[in-house]
């Protein structure tokens, strides 16, 4: 089964001791109960005890400790920190979120030079130290070429560190924040450690309403040592660019966790609630709200495993994970609001209720597309990849599974974050031929009409200008890889091909609507508008295929509910 079920955990991948940790994890929370999950939501309560759990089963020492620094067990491995993603984020996004700024926080010093700082740092993670990443400043957000923190030398050695940061989780109890600034004399970067624990910390205030603490900070006149600067110049700005580029990809598996469990519960209600002497699930617009979320929930789940395998199998000669992962995070993440919506359009009001998950689901995948970089600025940075992507493919051995124990140790030593332009990728038609699946048929026929449309009428330099424009062709790039991947993963994880087709249904409709959404632009050119036309299509109607998915997912039915 490709969804998460706590109750009947999968993830047979994983090593033994690992999958011992996540089914602890599983155990912590089933524990708690959903009625006081609920509780320390509607009071706001600092996740306390989940930290003390994470301290006592040192689960983010061994998760983010790459090896050599750390116990035997201790590896950053992308694969199983999957696996813990998914778990946090299907219990309640703040538990998932004191792991993400966690991981924000350390990508600084691991990709860092400075051994003092990593050596303190395993131990602090030992501990059950949290970190958080100093980076956005309230009057810029993420724009980090304009930060407002400096460093000013000191006649004596060592710097003065004054300014702000905003929006910085955990940065009310990190052990260590990596603080990004510039040096006063002369504009250069710098990536430090900064202790909270200090005078010279301020902590402000929480800005958000949750049980998060994501603090706005000010640094007065703080003491920073040479030993405290963790990078410099333009390997610090390569750093903060990278960071986010690894961890972006994590906003994806929490979408898919929460998107998982608020499936559950809907499916749970719509099978046992009746309406007109009818249960709601007979309606027919019901099954067809339920097959959809549930497609587009396996989507979004094999597309992320098979991001993994590129993500691990990263090098200098083959970073094609720079475009995977924030499709990771844009696609993935925007689809969960898509799954959300339709799985409320069922149980309506009941979606409202304090005592559902749900009622905390509908409110956090909201967060999701907009962290670490807008869905707009993940799109901007697809198209970046479009032209190599269609017409300069590469050749690249096959890439399996990547279950593998072992330590992803290029992510905190690769090459610069810049020449996006340059990276090449492997042939997509490699994954759509020999699929005769009725619909990704359809679709492959629509991709060829979009490339088609990129060769002969190609956005203008004009056109270029229209970030309005942009997003519209991005989206339907998007969807190019999104298939592809999916496609890729489909063998690896033994989804079979009713499911597969009834993807496919799904994305050759969202396909239409992106291509119309294009034809209806102010600035299109007359050739354009043909192109766009010729790519609406209609999907395959198979209403037995339907049938078989629609029984598959109303099986679901009682097979999980959270303890009480």
């Amino acid at each position: 089964m490709i969804l998460l079920n706590p109750k009947n955990y999968g993830w047979e991948t994983l090593d033994p001791e690992t999958r011992e940790l996540m089914l602890a994890t599983i155990d912590f929370f089933e524990d708690k109960g959903k009625a006081k999950l609920k509780e320390d939501d509607r009071d706001r309560v600092w996740y306390a005890d989940f930290l003390a759990f994470v301290k006592e089963h040192k689960a983010f020492a061994t998760l983010m400790t790459p090896a050599g620094y750390g116990a035997d067990d201790a590896r950053w491995d992308t694969w199983r920190n999957c696996a813990f993603n998914e778990i946090l984020g299907f219990y309640g996004l703040p538990y998932w979120y004191t792991w993400q700024v966690s991981m924000l926080g350390l990508g600084p010093i691991w990709m860092g030079d400075n051994e003092a700082v990593k050596e303190r740092t395993a131990r602090l993670l030992q501990e059950g130290g949290i970190f958080a990443f100093g980076l956005s400043e309230k009057e810029h957000g993420a724009d980090i070429y304009a930060t407002d923190m400096v460093l000013t030398p000191r006649p004596e050695g060592g710097y003065l560190a004054n300014g702000s940061k905003y929006y910085i989780g955990n940065a009310n109890q990190a052990a260590i924040v990596s603080t990004f600034g510039r040096m006063a004399d002369n504009d250069e970067y710098v990536f430090f450690a900064t202790d909270p624990e200090r005078p010279e910390y301020e902590l402000v205030k929480n800005v958000v309403n949750s049980q998060s603490y994501v603090a706005e900070y000010a640094l007065h006149d703080y003491p920073v040592a040479e030993e405290d600067i963790l990078a410099r110049g333009r390997r610090a700005w390569d750093n903060a660019l990278n960071t986010i580029n690894v961890c972006k990809y994590n906003l994806g598996w929490a979408s898919i966790g929460i998107s998982t469990h608020a499936f559950y519960e809907a499916i749970n209600h719509a099978s046992n609630r009746h309406l007109y002497h009818m249960t709601v699930i007979d309606f027919p617009h019901v099954q067809q709200l339920f097959t959809d979320a549930y497609a587009r929930l396996a989507a979004m789940k094999l597309f992320a495993m098979r991001a993994s395998d590129y993500m691990r199998s990263a090098s200098d000669d083959d970073r094609r994970y720079l475009l995977y992962n924030p499709m990771v995070k844009m696609k993935v993440t925007t689809e969960g609001e898509r799954v959300i919506n339709e799985l409320w359009d069922v149980i309506a009001a009941k979606g409202f209720e304090k005592d559902m998950f749900f009622e905390m689901a509908a409110r956090d995948i909201r967060a999701l597309p907009k962290l670490e970089g807008t869905v707009h600025v993940n799109i901007a940075l697809l198209i970046k990849f479009m032209p190599n992507y269609f017409f300069n493919p590469a050749e690249y051995q096959p890439l399996p599974l990547r279950s593998d124990r072992t330590d992803d140790a290029y992510l905190f030593h690769q090459a610069p974050a810049r020449g996006l332009g340059k990276i090449r990728f492997h042939d997509y038609n490699l994954a759509y031929e020999g699929v005769e699946l009725p619909n990704v048929r359809i679709l492959r026929d629509q991709i060829d009409s979009f490339k088609q449309l990129l060769a002969i009428a190609a956005p203008t330099a004009e056109q270029q200008k229209d970030i309005d424009l942009l997003l519209a062709v991005g989206e339907l790039f998007a969807l190019v890889v999104y298939g592809q991947l999916i496609l890729e993963a489909a063998p690896i994880h033994g989804a079979d091909d009713d499911l597969l087709d009834q993807i496919f249904d799904f994305m050759v409709r969202d396909f239409s609507a992106h291509a119309l959404e294009l034809y209806s632009k102010p600035s299109v050119t007359d050739a354009q508008e043909a192109l766009c036309l010729q790519m609406i299509k209609h999907p395959a109607v198979d209403p037995d295929r339907f049938q078989r998915v629609w029984r598959m997912v109303h099986g679901l039915n009682g097979q999980y509910e959270m303890n009480a």
